[in-house]
């Protein structure tokens, strides 16, 4: 992967460690398209992302262990259903809790949706229709028209984390999924602190923040599918940002360690 920065009269950002969790597979856009997003800030924004695949089977594992708890930023990808909802939650709830720079896109907006019902709303009975259909109190539930292969406009609430990374209140954006929150517990949602800042046309909700945290967002639809990857989305790029910035304080704070 391209250096950072090569001109010796100019300090080199420092690489950041991204957890990329979902299960890699070369069948899933995504995740293919992830390498030419990491080359492409590498090359045009000096925004170095050192990235770990970490299968959901083994994320539960890597979060109780406080491995991930270790790392510059972590990424829910696409590819649900998941081989383990608990190690696809169990990743998002680190990264919330500790600060991590976090991004969930499409699979990882539904679950980041879950996660924060079961953990901080205490809707321990939520579930994903995916997962488990016969659920009684479904959150994720199937859309009423699929948007798999579909293009549809977001509209972005003023003065958000959303609206600050796209530079703009509508973009128009990708999705490629069957699922979305249903509507009856989002009160619940917004009224424990998560915040849904970013909704289609029929206004149905597609961003989903987490103010006081330094970078917690997910969105339903699938920023790494923009053009054709060279030139990455804004949120991904403010997610590698936020990585570096995150690895800059960690080194920081090792160094100050070392000499106390």
């Amino acid at each position: 992967m391209t250096t950072a920065n090569t001109d010796p009269l100019t300090p080199a950002s420092p690489v950041a460690r991204i957890a990329l969790v979902g299960d890699r597979s070369p069948h899933v856009t995504s995740h293919v398209r992830i390498p030419v997003l990491f080359d492409a800030l590498a090359d045009r924004d000096g925004l170095v992302l050192d990235a770990y695949w970490i299968p959901t089977a083994d994320a539960e594992a890597e979060a109780a262990s406080g491995v991930l708890a270790r790392f510059d930023a972590v990424w829910v990808l696409p590819g649900s259903p998941y081989a383990s909802e608990a190690g696809a939650l169990a990743a998002i709830r680190v990264a919330r809790e500790e600060g991590i720079p976090f991004l969930g896109t499409c699979g990882g907006f539904q679950h980041t949706l879950l996660e924060y019902a079961r953990s901080v709303c205490g809707l321990t009975g939520a579930a994903h229709a995916e997962n488990d259909p016969d659920g009684e109190d479904l959150l994720i539930a199937p859309l009423a028209c699929s948007l798999v292969g579909h293009e549809g406009l977001v509209r972005v609430e003023p003065g958000t984390l959303a609206e600050s990374v796209l530079g703009a209140e509508r973009s128009m954006e990708r999705y490629h999924c069957n699922y979305g929150p249903d509507p009856r517990h989002l009160p619940t949602l917004t009224a424990h602190g998560l915040r849904l800042t970013g909704h289609d046309e029929d206004g149905q909700v597609r961003v989903a923040e987490l103010p006081g945290h330094p970078f917690f967002l997910a969105t339903l639809f699938q920023p790494e599918l923009h053009g054709d990857g060279t030139r990455p989305h804004p949120i991904v790029k403010a997610l590698a940002a936020a990585a570096v910035a995150h690895a800059a304080g960690r080194t920081g704070r090792e160094a100050v360690a070392l000499t106390a």
